[in-house]
């Protein structure tokens, strides 16, 4: 085997370890104000995760129950992983196909379009816990500074009252009701 071959399964391997003790935490500890749960989708694959997060209170998301699906990398926590609603949510911050844009989760070091301090993207001293609790705080307000729905961006500076009322439906319409 190359030296590549044995580095990534090294990789890997730690990747695998610091899931298991990150897990390990969350089911042991919980998370504050019971705001999400999250796990390995299945005990075969440690590298794909699912989150159930509850909507801030005092905002459009109140009453929601969010799905999102976390893909880590196999060099974790050296890179971030991707997060992704299913299906997605309506917000400033997150693309039309669901995937989450915050400066937490993009790689690590200098910002090559100079709009986030390195101190701001990811770090391997970064946990899931700190990210979705990054991510519930982004939900309560968005960074329109950097939008990844741009529509959305423009609707909610423009008329926050429609924005809310076009999240609480999209709400409405996951909840069946």
């Amino acid at each position: 085997m190359n030296s590549r071959g044995s580095n990534s399964s090294g990789n890997s391997a730690i990747a695998l370890r610091r899931l298991m003790t990150e897990y390990r935490q969350l089911t042991s500890g919980g998370s504050p104000d019971g705001m999400f749960t999250a796990g390995p989708i299945s005990e075969s694959d440690f590298f794909t995760w699912e989150a159930l997060i509850c909507g801030p209170k005092d905002t459009p998301f109140e009453g929601g129950v969010f799905v999102a699906k976390l893909t880590f990398p196999t060099d974790y926590p050296l890179s971030p992983f991707k997060m992704r609603f299913e299906p997605p949510i309506y917000h400033p911050n997150i693309y039309p196909d669901g995937t989450v844009c915050i400066s937490i989760l993009h790689t690590p070091g200098d910002d090559p379009t100079m709009y986030e301090q390195a101190s701001e993207r990811w770090s391997p001293v970064q946990s899931i816990e700190k990210v979705i609790l990054s991510v519930i705080s982004m939900l309560a307000e968005p960074n329109l500074e950097s939008g990844a729905n741009i529509d959305c961006c423009k609707l909610y500076r423009e008329n926050k009252a429609e924005y809310e009322r076009r999240v609480r439906e999209s709400i409405k319409q996951q909840l069946g009701l």
